[in-house]
């Protein structure tokens, strides 16, 4: 019997996913994380693959995807371009103190801790309606779902 469109996909393949629902605060924790410190955080949505698909936040050392056959979305993907491009960039303003002021230092870190947290807030708001995975029959475009 020959297979056709309407056919069920495999439980290991990511075309059967029509939406992706996930916490805002998780994509944003995956993208501060990534910013912030060694290793990537991701969303991951892990098989068996169907409909409606739930992501949660996944930080790791070593992509493990070809072994569990999970699903990785950036969080840079989630989250609006612009909001991305508009993260407080610490280094930045560390290279624009005096860095023989010790008092400088430390108000341009307060001040970082503080825009980062309003940049939370602001991409919190900021998540995509769809991302498009990528699988063997080619680019696939889900659903995002903001839960809360």
């Amino acid at each position: 019997m020959a297979e056709d469109d309407d056919s069920p996909a495999e439980p290991d393949d990511p075309s059967a996913i029509r939406s992706i629902a996930l916490s805002p605060a998780d994509a944003v924790d995956a993208f501060v994380y990534g910013r912030e410190n060694p290793g990537d955080a991701v969303l991951r949505v892990t098989p068996p693959f169907h409909g409606r698909m739930r992501a949660r936040i996944h930080v790791y050392r070593v992509d493990d995807t070809e072994l569990t056959g999970a699903v990785h979305l950036s969080p840079a993907e989630i989250i609006a371009d612009d909001i991305v491009e508009d993260y407080p960039d610490l280094e930045s303003a560390l290279a624009d103190a005096d860095a023989d002021d010790p008092d400088e230092t430390d108000r341009v870190r307060e001040r970082h801790v503080e825009a980062v947290e309003e940049w939370r807030a602001r991409a919190r708001e900021a998540i995509v309606d769809s991302v498009a995975l990528e699988t063997d029959g080619g680019p696939h475009r889900v659903e995002l779902k903001p839960l809360g």
